[in-house]
């Protein structure tokens, strides 16, 4: 049977009334043609193939849907086939599908009245949280934070100094190698982030010359966090100079999104840079101490350093006259009058799809206002969301796992938000013995069940990091932490190194603890499928394990971390309490990782 004479058999049967089951067993008789004919209807899914079989419009097929809903407001296919419609029909502003308010808004007022007719029904649920996320997200990529921030004045030195971090511990940094990363961290994942697209003016580096890489665990070439490194002004002995650096994005086309929008309203953000000189006493000071994560070795903050916490205000990068990154009245409004229906609802009825509605709902809320405020803005609505996903866990415990996640991304927004809350878990650390590091400034999150790491924007200028005493399964997130120089991600429930990936990113990462975990616990990694292609994966993906063989240990019998620790440069490291420690696996950790000193606290010779 052609091609032809095939869609004509097909045709008859739209006629004949043969739909829905019987249409696509009709269409089975023959597979090998749905190829051609998709091609040739140019369709990506059943529905549009039956539809172009039709004849029929997107504008006639949504007007089908929406007979099918009104006569049957639990027919799933047509609201998700609603959905895709109308995701068309939007992005290419077909007339009456203009503004996108208008369309939206009577959307809202379709699928009220499904889910106040029948709330334990899922398919009109469903397609509530396609309008909500049609609602809040902003089509264009923007940019919500950067490393250093805008009014930063930087301190860096190739040395280090207990005293210059006591002095400035949110400003200073330190490396070895004479550079500094310069972070941009987007909205969304977006791609196109090169010399051409990002302007940089100092004295510091020709802007043609620096070389901007993603900070992401795939080969896509797309990520939400994005530097490169710039050099430290080379100044004289005593110079205290402060070199100006301006940034800029936006003013030609090249940064997109994954769905093709381009960051197109021009932004800038300004920062300065200066040298500590070099102190004569440092190099006797020097030396590669143990870090203990001990709690009597750290000490709470003082609270008249508030205002040094480099937490960023979304207006300080100077993008608010962007219409696409600032929530109109009527995105923040439709989102109230949601808020404001479903509390009504569950105050009628106790609906677990309810309850997790409301909890994004007062989240997109906070959101949109914590990005788009002019003024600081706190989370007001954390506490009740948290509330709810506590009631959930309770309700619902088939799906625990994902409110424990959706609650522990609360928490990480609630706690990173605000400086007055992030002071509360910055802490000196303070070891007697310790000189080098005496001046660092330590942000614990530990003891607080996360079990997911949330949005990193407002710690890009962390460089100590406790989580330990978490339930991390995933450190996803941390690639962006450039500065990170000590880690600790004891006591939680990382299952195998293929979790550490992440760690692969962080050049300056000097003290790892990864004791009392789960690896080696399990005899399948099930974390490497998470992927969305194994060709996508960059894990070990160019190695060849069974030709590699340190001190006749092969490498493949440890290619996980191998693959890990041949890209760190630690000097102190902490394994133990996990199933696949033992003197073989210490061994060849001390041959893979030469600038190591210490290992589960013995100093090595």
């Amino acid at each position: 049977m052609s091609a032809r004479s095939f869609s004509r058999s097909i045709q008859r049967c739209i006629q004949l009334g043969i739909t829905g089951g019987s249409l696509l067993n009709t269409i089975s008789v023959n597979p090998s043609l749905i190829p051609t004919l998709s091609n040739r209807f140019s369709v990506k899914n059943s529905e549009s193939f039956i539809a172009a079989l039709m004849n029929k419009s997107d504008e006639e097929e949504l007007k089908y849907t929406t007979d099918m809903i009104n006569s049957n407001f639990s027919n799933y296919s047509a609201w998700h086939n609603r959905s895709i419609l109308l995701s068309h029909l939007l992005g290419k502003r077909v007339q009456g599908f203009f503004p996108k308010e208008k369309v939206l808004t009577e959307e809202y007022e379709l699928v009220h009245q499904a889910l106040f007719t029948d709330p334990d029904d899922q398919s009109g649920w469903f397609y509530h949280i396609w309008l909500l996320d049609q609602t809040i997200k902003s089509d264009a990529p923007f940019l919500i934070s950067s490393w250093p921030a805008h009014g930063f004045d930087l301190i860096v030195s190739v040395d280090k100094s207990p005293d210059g971090c006591a002095l400035s511990p949110f400003t200073s940094f330190h490396s070895d190698t004479g550079t500094f990363p310069l972070i941009l961290y987007f909205n969304q994942a977006v791609e196109g982030v090169n010399s051409s697209t990002i302007t940089v003016e100092s004295m510091l580096n020709s802007n043609n010359d620096l070389i901007w890489r993603p900070l992401s665990t795939n080969n896509s070439g797309t990520a939400q966090a994005w530097a490169t490194n710039l050099n430290f002004p080379n100044v004289k002995l005593h110079s205290l100079e402060a070199y100006p650096v301006k940034v800029s994005l936006g003013h030609s086309q090249g940064i997109t999104s994954s769905s093709g929008f381009h960051y197109s309203h021009p932004s800038q953000f300004a920062f300065t840079v200066c040298v500590r000189p070099p102190n004569s006493e440092d190099g006797e000071r020097q030396g590669v101490e143990n870090i203990l994560w001990r709690d009597e070795n750290f000490h709470i903050y003082e609270t008249h350093f508030q205002e040094s916490i480099p937490v960023v205000s979304f207006d300080q990068l100077s993008i608010k006259e962007d219409p696409e990154a600032t929530a109109s009245n009527w995105h923040v409004q439709t989102i109230a009058n949601e808020i404001a229906l479903f509390r009504e609802l569950l105050s009628e009825i106790d609906c677990k799809i309810g309850k997790l509605t409301l909890a994004r709902l007062l989240m997109a809320h906070d959101t949109m206002m914590l990005y788009n405020s002019s003024n600081a803005y706190k989370v007001v609505h954390s506490e009740e969301v948290l509330e709810l996903y506590r009631g959930l866990m309770k309700l619902d415990p088939s799906h625990s796992r994902y409110y424990k996640d959706e609650h522990s991304l609360v928490l990480f927004l609630q706690v990173t938000s605000s400086r007055e809350s992030l002071l509360k878990h910055c802490c000196r650390y303070r070891d007697s013995t310790s000189t080098n590091i005496g001046g660092h400034i330590c942000v614990r999150l530990n003891n607080l069940s996360l079990s997911r790491i949330g949005s990193v924007e407002q710690l890009l200028w962390v460089q100590m990091l406790d989580l330990s005493h978490n339930e991390l399964q995933s450190i996803e997130g941390l690639e962006a932490m450039q500065l990170l120089s000590c880690l600790n991600l004891s006591n939680n429930k990382l299952s195998s190194c293929t979790a550490l990936e992440p760690l692969r990113r962080l050049k300056l990462l000097k003290v790892l603890d990864i004791s009392y975990n789960e690896i080696g616990a399990h005899s399948i990694d099930t974390t490497r499928y998470l992927c969305s292609s194994p060709l996508s994966h960059t894990f070990g993906g160019d190695w060849s394990f069974d030709d590699i063989v340190i001190d006749d240990v092969k490498v493949r019998n440890y290619w996980e971390a191998f693959v890990i620790c041949s890209g760190l440069n630690l000097t102190q490291l902490e394994v133990v309490g996990n199933a696949i420690t033992d003197e073989k696996f210490k061994s060849f950790l001390v041959k893979v990782l030469p600038t190591l000193k210490w290992l589960d606290s013995e100093e090595l010779h």
